[in-house]
């Protein structure tokens, strides 16, 4: 599971399709649930990407 932000979320989709070979799952995050940050960057993560 990669929690990304907008400017990252491309590089997150090809990272889950590198490793897992399947279909990713892009869930956009409800802001009032969590608080965290992109895996890349500083910025505040706004998918989450996991595999199926």
């Amino acid at each position: 599971m990669i929690y990304c932000c907008e400017e990252h979320v491309e590089l997150a989709l090809d990272v889950i399709v590198d490793d897992y070979y399947t279909a990713p799952k892009l869930e956009k995050i409800d802001e009032e649930k969590i608080s965290t940050t992109c895996e890349y960057c500083r910025n505040m993560a706004v998918y989450v990407v996991a595999n199926s």
